[in-house]
Formats: C-alpha cells, sequence, structure tokens
C-alpha cells in the first residue's frame, strides 16, 4: 500500500483516533479508579472518626483518654501510614496513636464548624503525604466543657499504588482493545471500499474485451460514478462509430477517382503513349497508398478511444506467412516459425494482420532464401523477424520507417509500409527496432503489449 491509498489513509487516521480516544479513557479509567479509591479511603477514615469520638473520655485528673485502642493493628506500628491524634483548641496534642512515634500531625489553623467533618492533604512523617479527616468535638468534663480537634489520618501512597497496579494491569487490554478495533477498521474500510474495487475489475473487463458496461448493482453512493462512466462509454462508442463511418466514406469519396485514373492510365497505353500512362499508373498507386495509410491512421485513432480488442499474434502470424508462400516472392523462401504456443495481445486483428503483412512483406521482398520467426515472451510479446538478404547499414536503421523513405530505389515499393508499421505500432504503445540478423540480413524486433487477461 502507498502513502496516496485511501485504505492506508482512513487507516491511519483510524489508528490515531482509536490511540488518541483509548489514552483518554486509559487515563479517565485511571481517574476513576483512584476517585473511586479515595473515596472508599474517605469512608474508612469517617468510621475510624467515628470510632474515636465514641472512645473519648475526660480523665480524672482534667485531661482526655480512650477508653481501648482502635481494632486496626497499624495503629500501634511506629510510621505505619495510619495515625490518629487528639488536640486541643491551642493545637497542644493531647494524645495519639503509637504510630506517630514522636511526632504529631500539623492541622492547620483554621476554623472548624462542630460536628463537620474537614479534608485536608498534609505532610505526614517520613516525608508521608496523608490523607487527614479532622471533626471537632465538645468535651464535657467535670469542670469547664472543652473543644477538641479529633484526626484521623492514612498514607497517600496506598492510593498512588492502587492506582499505578490498575493502570498497568489495564494497559495489556487497551493494547488488546486497540488491536481488536483496528482489524475492525481494516474489515469496515475494505468493505467501505470494495465497490471502488469492483468497479476497477469492472472497467479492465471493459478494456479487456470482456463487457461492454459497468452493470453490477453498487451502493446508492457510488452509482452516480457508475452511470456517469457507462454515459462516457457511450458516447466514446458513439465517437468510434462516427469516425469509422468517416473513414469509410473518404475511403468511397476516393475509390472512383482513383479508379479513374487508372482507366485513363489503361487509355494512354492502349494509344501508344507508354511512358505518360506509367506516370499516371505511378502517381495513382502512391495516392493509392497514402489513402490507405491515412486511412490506418484515421482507424487507429478512432479505435484507440474505443474499447480494447485482442488478437492472436501467433494465429495471425501463419496466416500472414500463408498467404506470402502464395506469392511469386515468397514461394521460393523457407518460412521458419518459432512459438511455444498462443500469444494474445492487446490489438485488434485487423490491425495486427495490417501491421505483420507490412513487416513480413519486406523481409521476404529482400531475403535470399530464408526468413524466421520467433515468438518470446518479453514484459509483452516480442516478434522478432530475421532474414537473410543484405541488410541495412546501421547509420541508415534509423531511417527506416520514416514517411517515403526508400533506402533502395531499384526494388518495386513506395517506402510506406514500415511507416504505416510504425504507426500502428505506435498507436498501441508497442516498440520497433531493427538491428542485424545472425542470418545476415536485417532483424526487426517487434514488442506488443500483452492483452490483459493474458
Amino acid at each position: 500500500m502507498r502513502l496516496h491509498s485511501l485504505h492506508v489513509r482512513l487507516l491511519v487516521a483510524a489508528a490515531i483516533s482509536i490511540s488518541a480516544a483509548l489514552v483518554v479513557a486509559g487515563f479517565g479509567l485511571t481517574a476513576l479508579f483512584e476517585h473511586h479509591v479515595e473515596r472508599r479511603l474517605d469512608l474508612q477514615l469517617e468510621n475510624y472518626l467515628s470510632e474515636l469520638i465514641g472512645r473519648i473520655e475526660p480523665d480524672g485528673d482534667g485531661g482526655i483518654r480512650i477508653t481501648h485502642e482502635l481494632g486496626d493493628p497499624r495503629f500501634d506500628q511506629p510510621l505505619s501510614g495510619l495515625y490518629w491524634q487528639v488536640q486541643d483548641d491551642a493545637h497542644h496534642a493531647l494524645i495519639r496513636s503509637r504510630s506517630l512515634w514522636d511526632g504529631m500531625l500539623a492541622l492547620p489553623h483554621d476554623q472548624l464548624s462542630l460536628g463537620v467533618v474537614h479534608r485536608h492533604e498534609l505532610p505526614g512523617p517520613g516525608g508521608q503525604s496523608l490523607l487527614v479527616r479532622e471533626q471537632q468535638v465538645i468535651v464535657l468534663p467535670q469542670t469547664d466543657a472543652r473543644r477538641l480537634r479529633i484526626a484521623v489520618a492514612i498514607d497517600r501512597s496506598d492510593l498512588v499504588a492502587a492506582r499505578d497496579d490498575f493502570a498497568k494491569d489495564m494497559l495489556p487490554y487497551l493494547v488488546l482493545l486497540a488491536v481488536v478495533l483496528l482489524l475492525a477498521t481494516w474489515l469496515q474500510i475494505k468493505m467501505g471500499l470494495s465497490p471502488l474495487d469492483h468497479i476497477r475489475r469492472g472497467v479492465l473487463s471493459i478494456r479487456s474485451g470482456n463487457a461492454h458496461r459497468l452493470n453490477e448493482d453498487y451502493p446508492d453512493e457510488v452509482e452516480p460514478l457508475v452511470d456517469e462512466i457507462n454515459e462516457l462509454l457511450d458516447s466514446r462508442d458513439k465517437l468510434v462509430e462516427d469516425a469509422r463511418a468517416w473513414t469509410a466514406d473518404l475511403a468511397h469519396g476516393l475509390k472512383t477517382p482513383l479508379t479513374a485514373l487508372g482507366a485513363d492510365a489503361q487509355r494512354l497505353r492502349a494509344r501508344g503513349e507508354i511512358g505518360m500512362a506509367e506516370d499516371l499508373e505511378q502517381l495513382a498507386q502512391s495516392m493509392r497508398r497514402r489513402v490507405d495509410r491515412e486511412l490506418i491512421r484515421a482507424r487507429l485513432r478512432s479505435e484507440a478511444g474505443g474499447r480494447t480488442q485482442h488478437a492472436d499474434l501467433l494465429k495471425i502470424a501463419r496466416g500472414v506467412v500463408a498467404t506470402l508462400k502464395r506469392t511469386p516472392s515468397g514461394e521460393s523462401l523457407a518460412w521458419e516459425i518459432e512459438a511455444s504456443g498462443p500469444a494474445q495481445v492487446r490489438l485488434s486483428p485487423d490491425d495486427l494482420a495490417e501491421l505483420l503483412g507490412n513487416l513480413l512483406d519486406n523481409a521476404g521482398k529482400w531475403a535470399r532464401a530464408r526468413v524466421r520467426i520467433v515468438l518470446s515472451r518479453h514484459q509483452g510479446w516480442r516478434l522478432t523477424i530475421e532474414d537473410d538478404g543484405p541488410g541495412v547499414p546501421e547509420e541508415q536503421r534509423t531511417r527506416l520507417g520514416q514517411r517515403g523513405v526508400r533506402l533502395d530505389e531499384q526494388t518495386a515499393g513506395t517506402g510506406l509500409g514500415l511507416a504505416i508499421a510504425r504507426d500502428i505500432v505506435a498507436a498501441y504503445d508497442g516498440q520497433l527496432q531493427f538491428g542485424l540478423s545472425r542470418l545476415g540480413g536485417l532483424e526487426v524486433r517487434l514488442d506488443l503489449p500483452a492483452a490483459l487477461a493474458d
């Protein structure tokens, strides 16, 4: 997949969105867990605070005492992280838990409402961070009433450790959830973009000649695009038909004048004006060849806008060779064809027959005794034509196929055969190259695109 792929773009966007959502969810769940644990600790501290208040009573010497210790053994363990303390309004610590050892809780100097639980976060012994719950009560000894500040505290590190453990335990599940969501997103993207792939295969089928329109059922969102493609195909078909009709009209319109020129040449020859008759016949022949070339080029332009056709390169080559064997120049030659099997190329059969006819006719015209044709796979298909004729010097090979160029004026022809071959090859994105044959003559390498379904 490339960066310009919709699959990649949508998957990357989904991965970013899912990652961001899971990160936010992870922090949110961790904060929610911390808040829940803190509420549980708050409830526990308030319970301790209630128990402690219920166990406080004045002693006989004007002091304060608790009737019996709280049940949690951590209150008796030095620096255990669970503490209680009772002090008066002057902030004199009266009594405290053994867990505070020789320290005390530094309660803030704020005004307390009687009976209301106040919440603080204060530093504790040993650098601890404490959650403190404090309440003011009135104790009625035998003399004057006393206001006492009673506080219970717990080390916050337990809350932090529980939060961190929860986040650590939750991480693998978040990763697993991310993988599941990405797989589900990938499947959703693949299903959502599958109509585009169906359109691609449909267009490929049209190009290969196996279909004429996109006829499958598509989702409502894609249906307008399919309709536009079908309209474009119909428009192209009409243009091709119009071009072919125009080509046929042109050929028909020129056929009569050229026939008239041939008849005039015959009359001149009958009257003994041989030289003028030959000039007129040569002129008519040249015009006919040039008209044929322009008609071929017009047909190629019209077919370039139409649907691609297939042709069997080996079958048509054998047919052209069979025809040339019946000509005076070809019946005395040995025609050799080497091929492993059929080769479907992306040309119309008529254009391929025209192309091979010009190339093989040229080879048969110059060969002394032998013409070899080799069909091989080369990106598309490569047809190599070799003859044992005189060949063409290297410095003149680049001129082969140029319009009207003839390298030997003694041989019959107009020089348009190879030019027409070049036009056909160029129209179908092929290549035509010339070189030195191993038989001693000219080698023609013809590279043609393979059929889409080949």
